[in-house]
């Protein structure tokens, strides 16, 4: 049921975002805005809430959906829409509101699903504060003095 939640949130929010950023300040179509927004929607759940936020933090994800936002409506509004401003500012806009709007959803995710909550603690393995660690032993066979000083030569 939080699926279905998270998916509803965000669809508003990049409707919302979406329609500031092409509608308000350009001239977009509702089908446009509708668009964009069912794309991005989908895109950002997969990427963003599937992959990212579970196995990095709510900074990764928030950025790569950031990165979505911006590039899909860059590449798709390239073939949508007419004006290269109302592509270029559009895209940075809705990008912007996007971003702000999936740090809530973040925060609501890692707040009440315990499976995002897995992504705070660190992986086994690796431990970067044991990297300098140098460990001693002791020889078992060692070398006589003897052996040591004679020349190579003989």
């Amino acid at each position: 049921m939080r699926h279905v939640t998270v998916l509803i949130i965000k669809f508003i929010a990049c409707t919302i975002a979406f329609g500031i950023g092409l509608d308000l300040f350009f001239d977009a179509d509702y089908v446009d805005i509708l668009s964009f927004s069912l794309t991005v929607t989908v895109a950002s759940y997969l990427l963003g809430e599937l992959i990212v936020l579970k196995h990095f933090n709510s900074k990764a994800a928030a950025i790569a959906d950031f990165l979505l936002a911006y590039m899909s409506v860059w590449i798709f509004g390239s073939i949508l829409l007419t004006n290269y401003m109302q592509i270029a500012w559009g895209s940075i806009i809705s990008a912007v509101i996007i971003t702000g709007a999936e740090v809530l959803v973040h925060r609501y995710l890692t707040s009440t699903d315990s499976a995002y909550e897995s992504s705070r603690t660190p992986a086994a393995g690796f431990n970067p504060g044991m990297a300098y660690i140098t460990e001693f032993a002791e020889d078992e066979e060692l070398p006589d003095k003897k052996d040591l000083k004679k020349d190579p030569k003989e």
